[in-house]
């Protein structure tokens, strides 16, 4: 069988998804998870866009040591060499990159004539080839161009020096049979299309690009381009776990497989949903909490009898699996060691020791501990903001024929205490205002949302926040079994957030988004 090569765009157009800012520490973090997960290609984001996007490329090909690190640069010497710059460090960098080639975008965006594209675009990888061994070169909205000048730009990528040429679906218009044929032509028609790999790059905006990426497979493409979980600017790109585990379960028929470690999707998944704040739905196909879930009682009975019936994975495949290592209050730091070891993660004696604190504290507020309760406190923790305010106390007097009142006591990270008190329209609106009073922030709530991370009435709660500033846009996140004073936790973790970001440089979290 043939292999895919996967390419792993999460922390560039992923973080393009509405509300997502993730900062460096998150960015190694979700990478070295990428990393054990086998993907060849880490797209680590757009180094010219701001100092703190080129800190973040380079402090990701720092960290990785086993998969190609990528940054993506406009067909321009400027964005190269801050490319050059990001990537320095990396054991093996590549460049990606684009230029729009549509009839539209030529048009209304470049105001390029034809020929003019393919001599900004030949002049950007011959430039970018005196320092990179390895170029991708896009050809943006390729979906939407005319088929025989894609041939034209992809002939002259190829001799310019790309060695691979990517073919994205920018807008998510194609349809599997339009874009299985533009590889089928491309493959025919080309000149020295076989000293290259062609990449297929989708978007989701009509729910088509998973069946696209594989049409791409089915007519001679040799990567995928996708994002973990499919998030992405608008409705998202390809998602990579899809993909992977279509190949592996339908081999006969594709002939194709990825070098991923199954296994840890599961994971991968989990950790991109708690970093990003994007929360998985239910009925996603893989990693979704419904995947391998039967209510039915005619589904049930047949799983029972043969799990094939209604089961063409299985969850152990992907990394899920029931423990009968079972957790409370008694239970020692030697077994909760061997639970987290279980659950995949692989911590220091530091961090071992800072869960082990949370989970005891957990234990004694619920009799039974669940899996998700634990991982749900090991990602909370690993992933930590520089606290400049860390939530003391809490108190909210409310009652439905009186105005609720909160009072707030947050420590500061010079050391000094605030407290303030405030009144809102509801118990978490008093906990804001008086947040806002003690942080003298002014901030907009954008998204507010609570899930449940486990099972029962004494269930943790985990609440997401996106909070907006002028330009600047944070998320922040916050759990415990008390949802009150999860909203105080997620809203004081974004406000933290948020005046970290202020310190860094450049661009806002939207200025300059690329659509490839």
């Amino acid at each position: 069988m043939r292999k895919i090569y996967i390419f792993d765009t999460t922390l560039r157009d992923g973080e393009q998804s509405p509300g997502v800012n993730l900062n460096m520490q998150e960015k190694v973090e979700i990478a070295l998870q990428l990393e054990r997960l086998g993907v060849d290609r880490i797209e680590a984001g757009f180094p010219a866009a701001s100092p703190g996007d080129l800190a973040g490329v380079n402090a990701v090909a720092r960290a990785v040591k086993n998969a190609t690190i990528i940054g993506l640069a406009r067909s321009n010497a400027k964005d190269i060499d801050a490319a050059r710059e990001a990537l320095k460090d990396a054991q093996d960098p590549c460049l990606h990159l684009f230029l729009a080639t549509s009839p539209i975008h030529r048009k209304h965006k470049l105001r390029m004539e034809k020929h003019e594209v393919l001599e900004t675009a030949e002049a950007a990888i011959r430039y970018a080839k005196k320092y990179f061994s390895k170029i991708e070169f896009s050809p943006e909205d390729a979906g939407r161009t005319e088929l025989d000048f894609l041939c034209e730009v992809t002939a002259m990528a190829i001799r310019a020096g790309a060695t691979v040429v990517n073919i994205p679906d920018t807008v998510g218009y194609m349809t599997p049979d339009e874009f299985g044929n533009i590889f089928k032509t491309l493959k025919e028609n080309v000149p020295g299309i076989e000293n290259i790999q062609l990449s297929a790059h989708c978007h989701d905006d009509l729910g088509l690009a998973t069946a696209n990426a594989l049409a791409a497979i089915m007519n001679g493409a040799d990567q995928i381009e996708g994002t973990i979980n499919g998030i992405g600017e608008r409705a998202g790109n390809t998602a990579i776990e899809e993909v992977a585990m279509a190949l592996e379960t339908r081999q006969q028929f594709f002939q194709a497989k990825t070098s991923l470690v199954l296994k840890e999707i599961a994971r991968t998944s989990r950790l991109v949903s708690k970093l990003t704040g994007m929360v998985v739905p239910g009925n996603k196909a893989i990693v979704g909490a419904n995947a391998f879930a039967h209510e039915s009682g005619i589904h049930q009975d047949g799983v029972l009898k043969e799990k094939t019936t209604y089961e063409i994975m299985s969850p152990a495949t992907i990394g899920l699996k029931e423990s009968k290592l079972v957790l409370g209050k008694h239970s020692g730091r030697h077994a909760f060691r061997e639970k987290l070891i279980d659950l995949g993660y692989e911590l220091n004696d530091e961090q071992v020791n800072a869960a082990f604190a949370k989970f005891k504290d957990l234990a004694d507020k619920k009799k039974h501990v669940t899996d998700e309760d634990i991982r749900a406190l090991i990602d909370e923790k690993l992933i930590e903001t520089p606290e400049v305010f860390v939530l003391e106390t809490l108190h909210v007097s409310y009652g439905n024929q009186s105005t609720p009142k909160a009072t707030i006591r947050v420590k500061t990270i010079e050391g000094g205490v605030i407290e303030e008190a405030a009144e809102g329209n509801g118990s978490v609106d008093a906990i804001y205002n008086a947040i806002d009073k003690a942080t003298r922030e002014e901030v907009e709530l954008e998204d507010y949302s609570i899930k449940s991370v486990s099972q029962g009435k004494d269930a943790l709660g985990e609440v997401h926040v996106v909070l907006k500033q002028g330009d600047y846009s944070v998320h922040g996140r916050g759990i415990s079994t008390d949802i009150l004073e999860s909203s105080a936790k997620a809203y004081i973790d974004a406000i933290n957030r948020l005046i970290e970001k202020r310190k860094v440089p450049g661009r806002s979290s939207r200025d300059n988004v690329t659509l490839i």
